[in-house]
């Protein structure tokens, strides 16, 4: 697993928190709520292939 993946989540994760308090004190609380929905299906996209290959993985190891 390459260590850019863990960094490029980390730095969604703070844009998102930033983004959502911003709208939650400007009164925004739907917003903030779809911000956090957009970068949680974000960071899925990215993470998809490698909790595939982990499945691939597990399947080789016990042979299923």
């Amino acid at each position: 697993m390459e260590i850019t993946i863990v960094f490029q989540i980390a730095a969604v994760g703070i844009l998102v928190a930033v983004l959502n308090q911003v709208l939650i004190r400007a009164g925004r609380e739907e917003q903030a709520m779809m911000t956090t929905l957009a970068g949680l299906v974000v960071v899925l996209f990215w993470i998809i292939q490698y909790i595939s290959n982990l499945f691939e993985t597990v399947q080789t190891l016990f042979r299923l």
